[in-house]
C-alpha cells in the first residue's frame, strides 16, 4: 500500500500545473515557517478521483492559503514539488476544514508542524498521542529495519515489526468504532480494509452516520467494500485475459470446468510475499497433478526486470505468471487494464481459490483466513483424488 500512495505523490510533485479547485465553504491558512524566509511552499489532497494542488508565497518567513472546501480533508504540506519520499523531513499531512486555521512548521520538522482551527485534526492528534508509546518503543526495530542492507535478513528484521503494528492497528480500530460521525475514521478506514474480514468491514461501515458515509472518504470504503465482497467466497470470480510471463496468452476462463485456480497477488518487493514461496512450491508439487493451478499476480507493473528476477531466484517459474496490468509514467498511474479489479486487494499476499465453476471459494491474506486454512481446504478438495 506504501508504494501506491508514493506514486499518488510523484503524480503530485511532477505536475507544472495545478487543478481547479473544489466548490464549498472557504478555508484559510495563515502560515509560519521557521528557517526559510522566502519561496515556496506546497499542499496536495485528492477529492474523489482529482488531485487538488496549490501552492503560496513565502514572504519573510509567513505564507497563506486560501481555497474552497465541501469537508475536511487530509493534506499533504510539502517545502518542495520534487520531493519523492514521504519519510522526507519536508514533507507531512495534517486535517484541513473550511475554517480559518493557523500553522506553524518549521524547515527540516515539518512532521512537527502544528495546526490550529481544524477540529478534525485536533481528533487526529489525539489519537496519535495514544499511539506515540507504541511508537517509541517501535523506534529501535524501525532503524534497525532501515539501516540493514543485507537483504535476505530484512524479513526477520521486518516480522519484529509486526507486534507494534498490531497494537496501532487495535488503537485506530477502537477509535473507529467509537466514533463513527468523525470524518478520522473514514479516513483511517480506508487503510484498514487488508486488516478486516468482509463481515467486520461492513459492520463498520454501516454505523457511519449519514454525512461519513456521504463523505469522499466514505464513499471510498463503499466502493472498496463492494469490491471486497466481489473477491470474497460465493461471488463469480471475475474473468481476465492477458499475456503471461512467457509471452504467451492466459485467459482464466480457459480453466473453467478443468481446475482448481489460486490466484496469487503478490510482487517481487513484497518480502512477506517471498518468505511464502518455499510453502506454496509444496502446495503445487503435492496437487497439480490431483487438479490445482497457480496463477501469480504480480504488482511489479513497471519493474519486469525485478519481476522476473524474483520468479527465477524463487524457482516459482513452475505455475503461471502475469502482470497487474498498470501502466506506470512518472506523472500518472493507468489503471484501466487492472487485472486485479473485482477482487478486493489492498495488501500482498493475498490468495483467492477458484473452483471448477468459477465461483471464489476461499480467501486468504487480505480479509481472509490464513495460510494454515488454505492448507486444510486444498486437503478437503483433493482428499479422493489420486
Amino acid at each position: 500500500m506504501k508504494k501506491l500512495l508514493l506514486y499518488s505523490l510523484v503524480a503530485f510533485l511532477s505536475l507544472p500545473g495545478f487543478a481547479q479547485k473544489p466548490l464549498g465553504s472557504d478555508f484559510t491558512i495563515n502560515g509560519k515557517i521557521n528557517g526559510m524566509e522566502t519561496g515556496y511552499i506546497y499542499l496536495s489532497y485528492q477529492v474523489g478521483e482529482a488531485m487538488q494542488m496549490d501552492s503560496a508565497a513565502i514572504t519573510k518567513g509567513s505564507f497563506v492559503f486560501k481555497g474552497k472546501l465541501s469537508e475536511p480533508v487530509m493534506v499533504s504540506i510539502a517545502a518542495a514539488r520534487n520531493i519523492r519520499s514521504i519519510e522526507d523531513p519536508n514533507i507531512t499531512s495534517v486535517f484541513i476544514e473550511p475554517a480559518v486555521m493557523d500553522m506553524s512548521v518549521s524547515y527540516g520538522t515539518f512532521k512537527q508542524l502544528t495546526l490550529k482551527g481544524s477540529n478534525s485534526n485536533d481528533e487526529l492528534e489525539e489519537l496519535n498521542r495514544q499511539k506515540a508509546p507504541i511508537l517509541k518503543e517501535m523506534e529501535p526495530a524501525q532503524a534497525a529495519y532501515r539501516s540493514e542492507k543485507d537483504y535476505s535478513k530484512k524479513p526477520a528484521l521486518y516480522e519484529k515489526l509486526g507486534p507494534f503494528k498490531a497494537r496501532m492497528n487495535k488503537v485506530d480500530l477502537a477509535y473507529i468504532s467509537a466514533h463513527p460521525d468523525s470524518y478520522v475514521s473514514a479516513y483511517l478506514m480506508k487503510s484498514k480494509m487488508n486488516l478486516l474480514k468482509l463481515d467486520e468491514v461492513k459492520a463498520l461501515y454501516h454505523s457511519f452516520t449519514p454525512r461519513i458515509k456521504a463523505s469522499e472518504d466514505g464513499k471510498y470504503v463503499y466502493k472498496e467494500m463492494l469490491e471486497l465482497e466481489s473477491g470474497s467466497p460465493g461471488s463469480l470470480a471475475r474473468v481476465f485475459s492477458t499475456i503471461d510471463i512467457n509471452g504467451e496468452k492466459l485467459d482464466l476462463a480457459d480453466f473453467k470446468g478443468k481446475k482448481y485456480v489460486l490466484i496469487d497477488f503478490w510482487a517481487s518487493w513484497c518480502l512477506p510475499c517471498r518468505k511464502g514461496n518455499p510453502h506454496l512450491l509444496s502446495l503445487y508439487s503435492k496437487y497439480k497433478d490431483k487438479g490445482l493451478e497457480i496463477i501469480g499476480m504480480a504488482y511489479d507493473d513497471g519493474n519486469s526486470i525485478g519481476w522476473k528476477k524474483a520468479v527465477e531466484e524463487d524457482k516459482i517459474g513452475v505455475w503461471k505468471h502475469v502482470l497487474r496490468g498498470l501502466k506506470i509514467s512518472a506523472r500518472s498511474v493507468d489503471a484501466t487494464n487492472d487485472l486485479s479489479k473485482g477482487y478486493g486487494v489492498h495488501v500482498l499476499p493475498t490468495k483467492i481459490l477458484i473452483d471448477k465453476n468459477g465461483i471464489i471459494i476461499g480467501r486468504y491474506g487480505g480479509g481472509g483466513e490464513d495460510d494454515e486454512a488454505l492448507d486444510k481446504k486444498l486437503a478437503e478438495i483433493f482428499v479422493n483424488i489420486p
